[in-house]
């Protein structure tokens, strides 16, 4: 085995056909990154739902910076089991005298993080007896990613953490003492936190609701679903204030008329601006045919499959819901 392996992080991230980090990681790009800041955990998990991707937000955890209402990085994760001595000794051995690593198990990740990366420690929920991180290696994370990270386990030295204003971390509980009885089996390796699965390079988006991981084939899709969201609801918010449509209407299947009245604000709106990168010209076409586009069948493993030609359309529109 090896740590940190650029081959298997390829392998294991076929989807992805753009750049790449050093580490075999995909590289979402710093646009696409700064655009996810600008939305909600609910806009980019409705798209992700409709692909399939059920298990990818976490909410049962605190975070240590009120004041940091969003952070978005790329994710470089790890995972750690309980000791056990032959295979614990034989993993530092490995590490120290094949990969010239440094230090203890809880250390190694951190000395191969760069700018934007977003530390995800699975520690199996462990609380007591354990702390990956304290004061100083958080300190760490946030000199060399200027993001953050999250354990899913505990963390020490809770006030000095608390005293990093560049950074976000999110953590179960906090605990006095310190890393032990733990080893790392995985440097970028696909890692659960909670209900939630997060592979390396997924665009991971902290809030105060929680974490959600964004897999790198579908940031920019999901962003751009995201985007026409976030317009669509300020018109929609603008309507209901001009008393034109009721919330029902709003939150129904929107007819010709609704899609007109948008598509005409959207060209002219000052709150319209920050999307003009955003067309709906497929939606309007589609609406102005009568077209239904049909949401993608997916397999037992949440795969798409491609549909029997004479397919039976859905009876509602799959933007009915929203999501």
């Amino acid at each position: 085995m090896r740590f940190n392996n650029r081959d298997d992080i390829i392998q294991l991230t076929p989807l992805w056909d753009g750049e790449r980090m050093p580490d075999g990681r995909p590289r979402v790009s710093d646009d696409v990154l700064r655009r996810i800041k600008n939305t909600t955990m609910e806009e980019m998990w409705a798209p992700m739902v409709r692909q399939g991707y059920k298990f990818q937000h976490e909410s049962r955890m605190r975070r240590t910076n009120p004041d940091m209402d969003v952070v978005v990085g790329r994710a470089f994760t790890a995972t750690y089991m309980r000791t056990r001595p032959d295979l614990a000794g034989y993993l530092i051995d490995y590490g120290h005298n094949v990969e010239g690593r440094k230090g203890g198990f809880n250390q190694w990740p951190l000395d191969e993080l760069s700018k934007d990366d977003f530390m995800v420690n699975d520690m199996y929920g462990k609380t007591r007896e354990g702390c990956p991180w304290g004061g100083n290696l958080t300190t760490l994370i946030a000199q060399k990613t200027g993001v953050g990270g999250l354990c899913w386990g505990g963390v020490r030295d809770l006030d000095q953490i608390k005293g990093i204003k560049n950074a976000q971390f999110y953590y179960l509980e906090t605990d006095p003492t310190p890393f032990m009885e733990s080893m790392c089996v995985g440097i970028n390796v696909p890692v659960q936190i909670g209900m939630a699965v997060c592979m390396p390079g997924d665009v991971v988006l902290g809030t105060e609701s929680g974490v959600i991981f964004i897999p790198a084939h579908l940031a920019e899709a999901c962003v751009i679903d995201a985007e026409k969201t976030h317009a669509r609801d300020i018109w929609g918010f603008t309507r209901l204030h001009e008393g034109k449509y009721s919330a029902a209407h709003i939150d129904s299947p929107w007819d010709l008329a609704m899609w007109e009245d948008f598509y005409a604000w959207f060209g002219v709106a000052e709150e319209a601006v920050p999307y003009k990168h955003l067309s709906f010209d497929e939606e309007m076409y589609d609406i102005r045919n009568g077209i239904r586009r049909m949401p993608p069948v997916l397999d037992a493993y949440g795969r798409p499959v491609k549909r029997p030609a004479n397919a039976e359309a859905p009876k509602t529109p799959a933007e009915d819901t929203r999501w």
